[in-house]
């Protein structure tokens, strides 16, 4: 008999998520562990930002879509400024570029990092050792004093986010426990000092305010330059001394997870990061299916909606998609669509970056960095597609973005202009494809009478959260959940580990 296990709301993620699972008894034992055998994801709201954005004026897209999200707006602006460039007939000049990369590099750096400490952390992190911790560390002190008045104060939810939890094995090591729990408040002051390095660029952050085609309206000043470097130095040290040792020992304590959440090896990468005019980027872009690099096709995207909250044309490519909530709809599930690559569902994210450029032709730079992180610890490439893989796929990029944005404030070319001059045309088209720290984004924008006549975004956890096509094709993370087991059904950590290794955000993919 089937059992079901539902988590709903899963916490520690951006937006509202459900995840519920059907699993079966893997033997006849009265005690026997479930096996998941469909899984389904459900996003539990409608916000309609592409329809707020007819008939706007086209600048007004950048600011309105960062509001999409808090966590990965400069993506959002990125991709909209790329549509719009490609609408308008213009490229950033070179200061231009590279501010725009600096701003979305300092977004990517406290992505990663808020992903792994406050919101997956917990899953593997004893929090309660810090009880009994008797050491002189002032954080370590602090924080367990804190986590004391809270139990005593018999609140609902004491210690939030720390406690509630679930009893279930986590790390043993104490003083690894301590490590990480010191580490976990030291990662909140790297997230702001993030923040501040790309608001000496971008204004203010979480939502730019000088994001612009063309390039950036804030001039290079060295103040500005030195302004950037000195947090960098800061940020730089963390992921190289603490976030990529403690990704290193979460895996050594929990191995299994190597083999857990691999679902589809179906990958896709716009790519990002410019590096000139040429199309040359940073982490290229590409498509990974059954183990083969493919270039990649943006024309072989649609969108299906079958099992989505809407009454669009199904199977449409983004410039033809549609926008209308059905919200009664039968044999619904999600407000997410369904994005499909040739038909294909594809996950999407910092792992399939590293796949995709791992398998490209030629001998990638990434593929030497990988190896030379994973052949110490006597792993093979191909177990990089597991929720262990996930996370030291972020910590990796975390630090090659680190290494190419002190080489860009080296390029910047001080106090000359920031930003290219363009006109608006009556009508035209364009598309912008990046990749958000969650992975790959798409923005495809429509002009008529020199306003917005359509915009469709087409965001990472759309992709990685998708429910089920017209075909029946479940999503990735729905595929990923399928054959997992499920030691404890009223403590089901191990679907909580895999839901949370993509980092999916809700906000966006309801956009």
């Amino acid at each position: 008999m089937s059992k079901h296990i539902t988590i709903d709301p899963l916490t520690r993620i951006e937006g509202h998520l459900s995840v519920s699972t059907e699993a079966e008894k893997v033997s006849s034992h009265s005690d026997a562990p479930l096996r998941v055998t469909k899984a389904m994801c459900e996003g539990e709201m409608f916000r309609g930002f592409e329809k707020i954005m007819e008939g706007r004026d086209p600048l007004d897209a950048q600011q309105i879509t960062q509001r999409i999200c808090g966590v990965c707006p400069i993506s959002h602006a990125t991709a909209s400024i790329r549509a719009q460039e490609m609408a308008y007939g213009i490229t950033p000049n070179k200061n231009g570029r590279i501010i725009q990369n600096l701003v979305l590099a300092a977004n990517y750096l406290q992505s990663h990092i808020i992903h792994f400490y406050h919101l997956s952390a917990l899953d593997f992190v004893d929090i309660t050792s810090v009880l009994q911790y008797k050491g002189k560390d002032k954080i370590l002190r602090d924080l367990k004093a804190w986590v004391e008045r809270s139990l005593a104060s018999k609140e609902i939810f004491p210690a939030a986010p720390f406690l509630p939890r679930y009893e279930v094995p986590y790390i043993q090591d104490e003083q690894i426990n301590w490590e990480l729990v010191s580490h976990y408040v030291q990662a909140l002051d790297m997230r702001r000092i993030c923040h501040e390095m790309g608001a000496v660029f971008g204004a203010k952050l979480p939502h730019s305010t000088s994001l612009v085609p063309g390039g950036c309206t804030q001039v290079p000043t060295i103040e500005r330059v030195l302004s950037y470097v000195s947090r960098l130095k800061k940020v730089s040290s963390f992921v190289d001394d603490v976030y990529i040792p403690d990704l290193i020992r979460v895996a050594q304590e929990f191995p299994q997870y190597w083999a857990i959440g691999k679902g589809y090896t179906n990958m896709l990468s716009y790519g990002v990061f410019p590096l000139d005019d040429k199309g040359n980027k940073l982490i290229g872009e590409g498509v990974l299916c059954d183990g083969t690099w493919q270039q990649l096709d943006q024309e072989m995207i649609n969108e299906q909606v079958k099992y989505s909250w809407f009454s669009s044309p199904t199977g449409k490519h983004p410039f033809q998609g549609e926008v209308n909530p059905a919200p009664r709809k039968s044999g619904a599930y999600s407000w997410i669509k369904a994005p499909r690559y040739r038909g294909m569902p594809m996950e999407v994210g910092p792992l399939s970056r590293v796949m995709v450029n791992y398998n490209a032709p030629g001998d990638p730079w990434i593929k030497k960095e990988v190896d030379s992180v994973l052949e110490p610890l006597g792993i093979p490439v191909e177990k990089m597609v597991s929720v262990i893989g996930r996370h030291l796929a972020r910590g990796l990029e975390g630090k090659w973005i680190v290494q190419q944005a002190f080489k860009w404030l080296e390029e910047i070319e001080i106090d000359a202009p920031p930003a290219r001059d363009f006109d608006i045309p009556g009508t035209a088209a364009g598309y912008g494809l990046t990749e958000a720290p969650r992975g790959a984004l798409g923005h495809w924008l429509t002009l008529d009478n020199h306003k917005v006549k359509k915009y469709q975004c087409v965001v990472p956890t759309t992709w990685n959260c998708s429910p089920r096509d017209d075909n029946g094709q479940p999503g990735p993370i729905e595929k990923a959940l399928e054959g997992v087991i499920v030691d404890d059904p009223a403590q089901p950590i191990e679907v909580a580990r895999i839901v949370r290794s993509y980092d999916p955000c809700l906000a966006c993919a309801v956009h």
